[in-house]
């Protein structure tokens, strides 16, 4: 499945098919967020809190690929992430975008 953020693909005609999306709810365990909370004192990198991202959005990347696949999607173009906090500790990410099939 071809992911790209353009509106289009280079040399290919394109039939909409819809939008398609996955997202997660994501949080780290009391240990991890512990020890992130000590890393605030300090400053830097949270990196339990880089993993927990970047996993949530290959999780949310994977659904939304499920979704355009059931649909009959050869790619997705205009893929977009978002993300918001849902509660102290875990995060919302979103992957979105428009399921196309080739012509």
């Amino acid at each position: 499945m071809l992911l790209v953020n353009t509106d289009y693909i280079s040399g290919k005609e394109l039939e909409t098919l819809g939008i398609v999306k996955g997202n997660i709810v994501q949080t780290k365990n009391f240990g991890k967020d512990f020890m992130a909370g000590i890393k605030t004192l300090v400053g830097g990198e949270i990196i339990q809190y880089t993993e927990m991202l970047n996993q949530a959005r290959q999780i949310a990347v994977k659904r939304m690929v499920d979704e355009a696949q059931a649909m009959g999607a050869d790619a997705i173009v205009n893929v977009r992430y978002a993300s918001a906090s849902v509660m102290q500790g875990a995060a919302e990410v979103i992957a979105y975008g428009t399921a196309v099939k080739y012509k």
